[in-house]
């Protein structure tokens, strides 16, 4: 039987989303392999398939969840499949002024259970800015989840924050790329030119 880790590979692969090159990570760090979910969820019945499989780790581990949240822009969609799963509601933080925030009249009301989804988590900065909101409204953070996991630890949530221990981190794929600091990139000093993903066409592998 195919496991969940074969599937995802599967439709990472079938998409194009796996790349190669020289990449800007939105953590500032660089890397030669990037991972663009956007490509995966160009086709529907995949992004489909990718919300299932997160929200099945999510009931098989007993979870209650009142609200999935994901940061724009790569959380959008991911909280709304895994949203549709659970049969909660699913919503969405932004950053204003380079703060990360609730707009649009999304609310999470006080003790509501929160599930916070990513995409793919690397150093865990744009999740850790979605909890300082869920916190603020009152929300109790009942987990993480996303469908990429290339942090190098198995929660790093936790590390991060102590608060946060306990708080389980499920995910689909984990993907060990190397990652540099800019000034000790061996690919800037091959003079190798760095891409932010989605500025232009890259190739897949």
């Amino acid at each position: 039987m195919e496991t969940i880790n074969e599937r995802v590979l599967e439709i990472l692969r079938k998409t194009g989303a796996l790349l190669d090159g020289h990449f800007i990570l939105s953590s500032g760090l660089h890397s030669p392999n990037y991972v663009q979910c956007a490509k995966v969820f160009e086709y529907p019945k995949y992004g489909e398939q990718i919300g299932e499989l997160i929200a099945r780790k999510i009931l098989d581990a007993g979870l209650g969840v009142d609200v999935v949240v994901g940061p724009a822009l790569g959380g959008v969609i991911v909280a709304y499949e895994v949203g549709k799963k659970l049969n909660t509601r699913a919503i969405f933080t932004e950053r204003e002024d380079s703060v990360m925030k609730l707009r649009r009249g999304f609310e999470i009301h006080e003790g509501e259970r929160v599930l916070i989804v990513e995409d793919v988590v690397t150093t865990g900065k744009s999740t850790l800015e979605v909890v300082e909101v869920v916190e603020s409204y009152g929300g109790q953070i009942v987990g993480f989840a996303s469908i990429i996991n290339r942090s190098g630890k198995e929660n790093p949530f936790e590390e991060i924050n102590q608060k946060l221990k306990g708080k389980p981190y499920f995910y689909l794929v984990k993907f060990d790329f190397p990652t540099y600091k800019p000034e000790d990139c061996p690919l800037c000093k091959s003079g190798i030119p760095a891409v932010k993903p989605g500025s232009r066409k890259m190739n897949t592998r």
